[in-house]
């Protein structure tokens, strides 16, 4: 993009958090608009929340769900950055989450994991493992700036991935868990809504396996010199077990997983 285009989608993005509400896609207003320069959208969005003392805390992989990508036209994975101020910690498995700020708000029940230190550049489950401290399954709650939630990867890269809000359950440390490579791909959960069952999903649909949606991320950083590196500490939720789902204040969500010994979440917006 050129420099002034550049500047006219930073400023959109920095408007936009600060007066959520729908426009029409950055993409039919700025053809030069690819996947690349909304990442670096993205970036410049990034550095005035950091200097606006907002805190990264970890990374969303969105669209690993190939079961998905002709539904809404995406069809490869992208990421954004979570913050403190994103992050919804719970107790006891149950989160109250508030929307105000978000625009179309969407749940999607994930897999998240806790780094214990930089993570190699492995396809391999047991050198990813090593890297990792604990698993926790995990809420993201999405927005979408565009109506109807039509997007293209340009659109999404730009907008940090689409995320919202994060909350994660308890956790289990990998340690305590065997064979948890074999096991997230066949571990399945339940979403419900209103005590309404409303979506399933399997492990298997995010790139095969979370671990492997893990993987795929790390390829892509080794691709964006310029995005931070993983490092220990963060929390990299790895994608959407289900399809992607509206809410709305004064509903409660529920989750229920099999295959794996991780409690579900009963989530409340407010």
């Amino acid at each position: 993009m050129t420099t002034s285009v550049s500047d006219a989608l930073c400023a959109e993005l920095i408007s936009l958090a600060d007066a959520p509400r729908e426009v029409p896609p950055f993409s039919a207003r700025h053809a030069e608009l690819t996947p690349e320069s909304g990442y670096c959208a993205a970036a410049r969005l990034h550095a005035n929340r950091l200097s606006r003392g907002w805190k990264a805390v970890g990374r969303k992989i969105g669209f690993t769900n190939r079961t998905l990508w002709d539904r809404y036209g995406v069809h490869e994975p992208m990421w954004g950055t979570v913050y403190d101020r994103t992050l919804c910690r719970a107790t006891n498995d149950r989160v109250t989450i508030p929307l105000a700020g978000l625009v179309q708000p969407r749940i999607e029940p994930e897999i998240c994991f806790m780094l214990k230190a930089k993570p190699p550049q492995s396809g391999r489950p047991e050198d990813l493992l090593a890297s990792i401290e604990w698993i926790a399954h995990a809420v993201e709650i999405v927005q979408c700036y565009h109506p109807q939630w039509k997007v293209t990867l340009a659109d999404c890269t730009a907008a940090n991935g689409l995320h919202g809000r994060l909350a994660f359950g308890t956790p289990i440390p990998v340690a305590e868990v065997k064979e948890l490579a074999a096991l997230l791909p066949a571990l399945e959960v339940e979403l419900s809504k209103q005590g309404t069952v409303v979506d399933r999903g399997r492990g298997a649909n995010v790139l095969g396996s979370p671990l492997l949606a893990l993987a795929h991320f790390i390829g892509v950083l080794a691709r964006q010199p310029e995005a931070p590196a993983l490092r220990a500490g963060e929390i990299v939720t790895t994608g959407v077990l289900t399809d992607a789902h509206p809410v709305k204040a004064g509903e409660t969500w529920t989750t229920a997983l099999r295959g794996l010994p991780l409690p579900g979440l009963t989530v409340t917006f407010a």
